[in-house]
């Protein structure tokens, strides 16, 4: 393994300048001039490549390229658009080992987590193909009067949309939330965080390769209130996946301008362990619902709420099985958990236990760094007897840390779920009847029934998205797909003026559609 991860310390020179040159910023006369940033692998902080500083002026060049490939992809019909990304889902599964490689470089996730962003990309493409052209298709429906009013809805994309992604997914959410916007007829300007370029730029090579126009979906790299803060004024969508803070800031851009804005921010999990779960399947399932990626997913769960009758016998297994997990660089697939993105993640997280500890909570796992296997390591770590005033009892950490605490019965378990101004995702351990009934109290988007999260992620054909300050509008599900398009309301009158016919006063039409709405209402003719 070491000498695998050696090799592939840094991405090869040929690589790097095939994805810088799907980068926008090439677009400059004299592109050798702009400014460059580093990228540095999270398993040893070493420079693995490098990325242009965009500006204004490279989001705006690459708006007018979207913007001219666009208006003839939204005349594409949108069958040759799903052939396209039918293509797409068979070169990301044919090129998974090469995309899970540069996953891990950037980001120093296990393995199996970067697998689940090549699966959520495909996953995604392969349901939208299958699903655009019946979402898009004009639809008949009911007119104001029988006969001779029709109607039709029809769809139109938006125009070009705006995407802002994060570090901790980038390949999933790099191009997953463009796939449906792209089959809808969009063009795409999109800014990766500027700690993983290349995973998105890497994806979209191939997704050029299966025949998409070359410039409808743009890549500008650089800082994010920079080059964010320039699509976020152009976009005439935006989708913004990241912390509250600055959802709020977009949100506040996307008001003012007037367009439509799709968000998932940040969230403080819950999980609910009932009295009548299977407890060996929860400790068997828990330890990835609380430390995939490291915990640096927006879903993972940090909170823990277990019926009293079971609460030890879980803590005892839960804890032997955190200490039991393999934690370590590498692309092995038996490692269980890699590292944190960088530098100050690490510092975050440190903070969160420490606070935690000086305030009289017990770290019973976990709880410090490990340099010998890597610069931003941090072990799984678990707390229990957490106070009230501790930042990580309300906070999101964002990192592998997880309370647990006791709770006399189910409705206060739901109580202490509920108390919390997010709302993104939640699961229930429990029986089945036991899990449905909670579910339903839950103020969550997603919510998982003896899972963590990865049942209620991908079920891509339900919409997903947050709760109070955990987001708004949704992704997933048709949703995900008609949230970029504009409703046409199309109504032809046919032999009849809606005004009513001449010779007829308008006291006397007015007795009349009075009478013919009451008769459609017992008749079940009108909508």
């Amino acid at each position: 393994m070491a000498e695998r991860l050696n090799k592939q310390q840094k991405l090869p020179a040929n690589l790097i300048k095939k994805y810088l040159g799907l980068c926008a910023n090439l677009k400059r006369p004299h592109p050798e001039e702009a400014p460059r940033q580093e990228v540095r692998s999270a398993f040893s902080g070493e420079v693995i490549g490098w990325t242009y500083m965009g500006d204004e002026g490279d989001v705006e060049r690459a708006f007018d390229l979207a913007r001219t490939a666009q208006r003839s992809w939204a005349q594409t019909s949108p069958r040759d658009r799903a052939r396209i990304f039918r293509d797409f889902h068979d070169r990301v599964l044919a090129n998974r080992e090469l995309l899970m490689d540069i996953v891990q470089l950037e980001t120093g996730k296990n393995r199996a987590s970067a697998l689940d962003e090549v699966m959520d990309v495909a996953i995604n493409a392969r349901y939208y193909a299958n699903q655009a052209p019946k979402l898009l298709a004009a639809q008949s429906r009911p007119g104001a009067l029988p006969v001779v009013t029709q109607s039709e809805l029809q769809r139109s994309p938006v125009g070009v949309v705006g995407q802002i992604s994060p570090w901790n997914y980038p390949l999933a959410l790099g191009i997953s939330d463009a796939i449906p916007a792209l089959l809808a007829g969009n063009g795409v300007v999109a800014k990766p965080d500027h700690n993983t370029p290349f995973s998105a730029l890497s994806v979209l090579y191939l997704l050029y390769e299966s025949g998409l126009p070359r410039d409808l979906m743009q890549v500008v790299t650089g800082d994010g209130p920079v080059v964010g803060g320039a699509i976020s004024q152009r976009c005439d969508y935006l989708m913004f996946t990241g912390s509250t803070a600055t959802g709020r800031i977009l949100g506040r851009t996307a008001g003012e301008r007037l367009i439509g804005y799709s968000a998932e921010l940040g969230g403080k999990n819950p999980m609910i362990i009932t009295a009548d779960a299977d407890i060996q399947h929860v400790i068997a399932e828990a330890p990835s619902a609380c430390f995939s990626n490291s915990g640096q997913l927006c879903v993972s769960i940090e909170r823990i709420y277990v019926e009293a009758g079971v609460y030890q016998r879980f803590l005892d297994g839960f804890v032997a099985a955190v200490k039991n997990m393999k934690l370590g660089p590498g692309f092995d697939w038996n490692i269980d958990m890699g590292s944190l993105i960088n530098a100050a993640q690490l510092l975050r997280v440190e903070d969160f236990v420490s606070d935690a500890r000086e305030k009289g909570a017990t770290v019973v796992c976990g709880g410090k760094a490990r340099p010998d296997l890597g610069p931003y390591f941090y072990e799984p770590t678990v707390l229990v007897d957490v106070p009230d005033d501790a930042r990580l009892k309300t906070e999101e950490v964002f990192g592998p840390v997880v309370f647990i605490e006791k709770v006399n019965n189910i409705a206060e378990a739901v109580e202490k779920a509920n108390n919390t101004s997010y709302g993104l995702n939640a699961c229930v351990f429990a029986r089945p009847e036991t899990g449905r009934s909670i579910a339903s109290q839950l103020m969550a988007g997603g919510v998982g029934i003896n899972d963590g999260y990865a049942a209620t992620w991908a079920t891509v054909s339900s919409p997903l998205g947050g709760m109070k300050q955990s987001g708004m509008s949704r992704r997933h599900g048709p949703d995900g797909l008609l949230k970029y398009t504009e409703a046409r309301n199309v109504a032809e009158q046919r032999w009849l003026s809606m005004r009513g016919p001449a010779g007829i006063s308008r006291k006397t039409y007015a007795k009349v559609m009075v009478s013919a709405l009451k008769l459609g209402k017992k008749l079940h003719l009108l909508p």
